[in-house]
């Protein structure tokens, strides 16, 4: 059973565990469940997903009851309406706040501006040597982006040299066989934990928050987070 963080007659937000696609896809065609039938199933009622998460990422994923309802969530999350925050655990000491403000390509060749900002919530050196260091480091922060771009996070991360734990694309291959070999972790850190924006039917301002999943707190418990 999927958990349902929110649920209206027009709209319903469900805290995805990591792996979960949100629908079929053919790029993943080892996948035999997806969050959007799942939920169809557990609330018996057609839904329709308004925004996108990675199969890797946890967290907030909303969806709609009806056509309408979609389209203009749609529309506020292209316009910018809505407020995203993510918790992410970065390989390093990362700054206590940056934007990053670096654009990225399609895989189409198309340029698109993007832009994050970061603040570091808490830091943890662990007594486990890593390469040539006597000691691993990491930072838990939290993540706001105002453009939605695929794999935005994950990007702009790897750009600054602070990769997000347990992302294969774009992370650091090093740490990532470090994590599995050492505590059996191969989960992405990262979560989609916040979602505001403005109800497109009653104008009621929502706020809506998802805990991070069990691997997650795994690894914060492990860093004392």
């Amino acid at each position: 059973m999927l958990e349902i963080v929110y649920q209206d007659d027009h709209l319903i937000a469900i805290n995805k565990p990591h792996g979960l696609l949100v629908h079929r896809s053919s790029i993943a065609s080892d996948a035999k469940e997806f969050a959007l039938q799942m939920l169809r199933d557990q609330v018996g009622r057609f839904v329709s997903p308004v925004h996108r998460l990675d199969r890797k990422t946890g967290g907030l994923l909303l969806f709609a009851f009806d056509k309408e309802v979609e389209i203009a969530m749609h529309k506020q999350f292209q316009e910018g309406g809505v407020v995203k925050k993510y918790l992410a655990i970065l390989r390093g000491y990362a700054p206590d706040q940056m934007d990053i403000d670096y654009p990225l390509v399609k895989e189409n060749g198309m340029v698109q501006e993007a832009f994050t900002s970061f603040v570091t919530l808490k830091r943890a050196e662990l007594p486990v040597p890593f390469g040539q260091h006597e000691t691993s480091r990491y930072s838990l922060v939290e993540a706001a982006p105002t453009t939605g771009r695929m794999h935005q996070l994950r990007k702009h991360f790897a750009h600054i040299f602070y990769p997000i734990i347990g992302d294969r694309k774009h992370g650091c291959n090093k740490q990532n066989r470090f994590f599995k070999e050492q505590w059996d972790m191969t989960t992405m850190l990262l979560h989609a934990s916040e979602l505001r924006f403005l109800h497109p039917v009653t104008g009621e301002q929502i706020a809506l928050k998802a805990e991070p999943q069990e691997e997650f707190k795994k690894v914060m418990r492990l860093m004392g987070f």
